[in-house]
């Protein structure tokens, strides 16, 4: 990341019995945003020791990419399909790159 792009960390806790109805949910996202612009990187991971546990690793090139992708109809559209299947809202966070 350079000192002019946005980092985001979005961390999403599955329900116990939820895990795999969350994977598909959050796996569905991530083709549409990787299309849009100001997208420079659209990751998901799962946590080894925790299956519940899911984040996006994301780089865009301002916050207004981040904003236009945070009101987008695809994602509004998947965090509609959240409620029964998390334990709480996701934990999103916005970073600059310091070194």
């Amino acid at each position: 990341m350079t000192n002019q792009t946005i980092g985001v960390i979005a961390r999403f806790i599955a329900l116990p019995n939820k895990v795999e109805e969350l994977k598909a949910v959050l796996l569905e996202l991530i083709e549409p945003t990787r299309q849009e612009a100001g997208a420079i990187k659209y990751e998901l991971l799962q946590n080894q020791s925790d299956p519940t546990d899911f984040t996006f690793v994301e780089e865009w090139t301002s916050d207004q990419a981040l904003n236009t992708h945070l009101n987008s109809p695809h994602l509004q559209a998947g965090l509609a399909k959240l409620e029964g299947l998390v334990t709480a809202a996701p934990d999103v966070r916005r970073y600059h790159l310091l070194a």
